[in-house]
């Protein structure tokens, strides 16, 4: 693998790509999944709890907005390209230790997906469900709603990859990467905050990254 890897930094991204898809042919017995450094990926560390990575093409990726709005609405990946781009550059915080700093995504404000969705009345939470079938998140109404959340279909200024949970993921700047959920397919808007994946192991619904960690975008309160 640190061959391949090699490899893949010396001759470019698409073989880059097709490594990093290969890694979902490995599988931890840790219930943290699948788990490795990827090659050449400037420090990510790569985590599933699905038994491979899963792929979308950029012609068959949707993304389905429902639940508690009034225009429900399901998304291509062209579509949300015509959406107003927002870029943000924040340090990636694991909550396992490791961090990546000044890391680039681009994609769609997730407050203005909701906007366009009618959030209806009663509503107070955002869950969030993932092609790879296992995978979920969810956010209190008014975090989806703060700037700093995004719907990133770009990282490093590059099309999101499979590994890297691509077409599209969640990127929830303020908070440890859990809660970025990767391969986003649906969000819905719910009546209260439904745990997320790895909440139900008992890490943090509201998972702020502290300033301990040198990051200054923290809500007070």
């Amino acid at each position: 693998m640190l061959g391949l890897g090699a490899v893949g930094v010396a001759t470019g991204a698409p073989l880059q790509d097709a490594v990093s898809r290969a890694l979902g042919a490995v599988r931890d017995e840790d219930p943290t999944g699948l788990t490795g450094v990827l090659p050449g990926a400037g420090g990510f560390r790569f985590y599933s709890v699905a038994p491979s990575v899963p792929h979308r093409s950029p012609a068959d990726y949707r993304l389905t907005v429902d639940g508690l709005v009034a225009r429900p609405a399901v998304y291509t990946l062209a579509e949300l390209r015509r959406m107003p781009r927002t870029r943000l550059v924040r340090d990636v915080q694991c909550v396992t230790g490791w961090r990546v700093p000044r890391t680039p995504f681009t994609g769609v404000s997730l407050s203005h997906l909701l906007a366009a969705a009618g959030v209806a009345p009663g509503a107070a939470a955002v869950h969030f469900t993932c092609f790879d079938g296992v995978y979920s998140e969810s956010l209190t109404l008014a975090q989806a709603r703060r700037p700093d959340m995004l719907v990133a279909y770009e990282m490093a200024d590059r099309p999101v990859t499979d590994a890297h949970g691509g077409p599209v993921r969640l990127y929830a700047a303020p908070m440890y990467f859990y809660k970025s959920a990767k391969w986003l397919s649906g969000i819905t808007v719910t009546d209260r905050v439904r745990p997320g994946y790895w909440e139900r192991y008992g890490y943090d619904v509201d998972a702020w990254v502290g300033r301990s960690n040198g990051r200054d975008d923290v809500p007070v309160g």
